[in-house]
């Protein structure tokens, strides 16, 4: 197992570096793409190095962009989770079904995006804003997946813990629930993707601040190192927020062998 976890490590690493050394030779030595149009890696770093302490063209430090990003981020994701609770009441309570799915179905279909002018009106451009948006976007997920865990309950689990004389309470506590465990977590996988890209479009539209801010400023200024910074920044974080929520789910879920 662990060989098998080291030979995965080694080709990752040697995935990025050949893209990496591909995309140099493409832009800085054969120059098919100009710099302006497309920076070799080493611009890029040089880009990100000097964000760390220069605010110009956009009005704040990398690190303030982050900081603003992830507090956003977290706390529209952070409200997402009620969906976790929602969707095992609907899954396991047929009238609470009956009085929320309705409102889930008209809901459900309408795009993250949308609701950021109507956000603006309610709350302003502050973060209240920007985290009602990321709150509709990562609300779906946890609702539709823990619903699904919820209903694909085996029957005969259930039927086991009546047999034993469980009530209805416990059987949901100590069988349901933890079987729906996997279900659950990819829910949260998923809403935390939907949830950055939410922050992102939020952050273009509305803000003075953010990794969404400072690509619009470099879009703005055709600084397509600006653009290409911001955008390694956020799937980094999004990958560093991806493995602590995996590690999470490993300590609550039995037989979770992700790698």
């Amino acid at each position: 197992m662990r060989s098998s976890e080291n030979k995965y490590k080694i080709i990752s690493i040697c995935t990025v570096i050949s893209f990496l050394v591909i995309w140099y030779v493409l832009t800085a030595k054969l120059e098919i793409f100009p710099l302006y149009v497309l920076p070799d890696p080493l611009t890029i770093l040089m880009t990100l190095i000097k964000k760390l302490t220069v605010k110009t063209p956009d009005g704040a430090t990398l690190i303030t962009h982050i900081l603003t990003s992830l507090q956003v981020a977290l706390s529209g994701f952070a409200l997402g989770l009620i969906g976790v609770p929602l969707g095992i009441a609907m899954a396991w309570n047929k009238w609470i079904e009956k009085v929320v799915r309705p409102i889930f179905n008209f809901l459900r279909p309408i795009p993250p995006i949308t609701w950021i002018p109507v956000m603006i009106l309610l709350f302003g451009i502050g973060t209240p804003a920007k985290a009602a948006v990321i709150f509709m976007s990562a609300l779906i997920p946890n609702v539709i997946n823990s619903y699904s865990g919820i209903k694909q309950t085996s029957q005969v689990h259930l039927w086991v813990g009546r047999t034993f004389g469980a009530n209805n309470f416990e059987l949901l506590i100590k069988i349901a629930i933890p079987s729906a465990l996997p279900n659950i977590f990819t829910g949260m996988r998923l809403s935390l993707g939907t949830s950055l890209v939410s922050l992102v479009s939020a952050e273009m539209l509305a803000a003075t601040k953010g990794l969404g801010y400072l690509i619009q400023i470099g879009r703005q200024f055709s600084r397509t190192d600006l653009v290409i910074s911001g955008m390694i920044v956020i799937g980094i974080l999004g990958a560093l927020l991806a493995k602590i929520l995996e590690y999470v789910e490993k300590r609550f879920v039995r037989g979770s062998g992700r790698t």
